[in-house]
């Protein structure tokens, strides 16, 4: 077993500081994040963040269903604030918590993906790099050794050569957990990110160069870390490949979801915990446990690629039944606070991943945003918990819980 608890966080960081306490006076929740983000980027970049698919209905209705739930609380249990710290396939984390992996946060705010990594890696959460985000696997394995996923698409091409060879430069970084995407079978359209002028290719417009001008901090930001470039598929096309040299290759070699087949054979060549993202239904989950999968990763791509899904939280129930601790249960799409984690693990997941809001972090804070956002889930996580009478995050899954969307499979 990995332990990475020598030196632990403390257990209720926000205020550890006076840039904290001031952080937390102006952003409390994640809401007021999102608010003050589209103030501090270009246009286009928030879109993309913020964005779903189509009209945004499949995002509206993974909040919808978080609002739902209703835990009914134990009284007269504990003295004090509970603990938070959990254990995830071998390594303890400070919190049941961990940033989702997305395609290019570095849009929103150049280096965000390093930002991020870093600030998992200080307070001990789960933190997973998307392939086609904006930072290399090296470059993240050095930052944050501990704690470090990979998320990988589908590379057929060849005989899943890139993909293979993805998984090696994975055991040399020492990922922890690698898990597969198998929610985006086909790709579709962002309608925002698309009129922003973020779809195909970049070539910014007039208008995206002005966007660009007007907020300073994001543009001292860029001349600090570059472009946003998608990093780790770089390497398969070249070193000076321009960004639209990459997006061409990426669009070309890489799409399509993986089959029961192909899944097999990456367990094979993969030593460590595995996890598949984008189960719905308990009959995928079985098929996953049936190839040795370590991982259920409950997740309607956060409602970024289509709108006719229904909310990750509603098929949570089902297939934890179905898993019967067979497997940790992961789930993400929807998260906005740690009172929505706790309804997560009341629910029987083991860990509840946030994509969207750290981006609206960045966004309003910039490099402080991540850190200031585990800060503040944790804190919320540990307030949740304690209102309901959960010692322990796993006991929250005692509780009574109101849950009218639940799937009934």
């Amino acid at each position: 077993m990995h332990d990475i608890t020598a030196k632990p966080a403390p257990l209720s960081p926000i205020g550890q500081s006076l840039e904290n306490q001031k952080n937390h006076r102006r952003y409390p929740t994640t809401a007021w994040m999102r608010k003050a983000a589209p103030g501090n980027v270009p246009r286009f970049a928030y879109e993309y963040g913020d964005t779903g698919a189509g009209n945004d209905v499949g995002i509206d209705h993974n909040w919808a269903a978080f609002d739902a739930i209703k835990v009914v609380p134990r009284y007269g249990v504990m003295p004090s604030l509970p603990p938070t710290e959990v254990e995830l396939f071998g390594t303890r984390y400070s919190a049941p918590i961990g940033i989702a992996p997305m395609g290019g946060p570095s849009i929103v705010w150049p280096g965000a993906d390093l930002l991020m990594a870093k600030a998992a890696q200080a307070s001990r959460v789960p933190y997973t790099l998307g392939v086609a985000g904006g930072a290399t696997i090296e470059d993240v394995a050095k930052v944050a050794p501990d704690v470090f996923w990979l998320q990988l698409y589908r590379f057929a091409p060849d005989d899943h050569k890139i993909g293979f060879d993805l998984i090696e430069r994975a055991t040399r970084a020492n990922v922890k957990v690698l898990a597969l995407t198998l929610d985006v079978p086909v790709r579709t359209t962002r309608s925002r990110e698309t009129y922003a002028g973020l779809a195909g290719e970049f070539r910014p417009t007039p208008r995206m160069i002005y966007e660009m001008l007007i907020r300073p901090k994001w543009l001292m930001a860029l001349l600090r870390n570059g472009y946003p470039r998608f990093a780790t598929i770089r390497t398969y096309v070249g070193e000076n490949a321009s960004t639209n040299e990459v997006i061409k290759f990426a669009r070309s070699k890489m799409g399509g979801a993986f089959s029961w087949e192909e899944v097999a054979r990456y367990r094979d060549r993969w030593k460590g915990p595995m996890a598949l993202k984008g189960i719905m239904h308990p009959e995928d989950a079985e098929k996953a446990l049936a190839l040795g999968i370590e991982g259920i990763w409950v997740s309607n791509h956060g409602g970024r690629q289509i709108e006719a899904l229904p909310p990750s939280i509603d098929c949570l129930p089902g297939i934890v039944s179905a898993v019967g601790g067979r497997a940790t249960v992961i789930l993400d799409s929807g998260i906005r606070s740690g009172q929505d984690v706790m309804r997560s693990l009341a629910l029987g997941a083991d860990v509840a991943f946030a994509g969207k809001s750290f981006l609206w972090a960045v966004a309003a804070l910039g490099d402080a945003g991540p850190d200031q956002l585990i800060k503040l889930y944790i804190d919320e996580l540990r307030s949740a918990l304690g209102q309901i009478g959960a010692l322990t995050p796993a006991a929250a899954r005692l509780a009574t819980v109101l849950h009218p969307g639940a799937i009934k499979f």
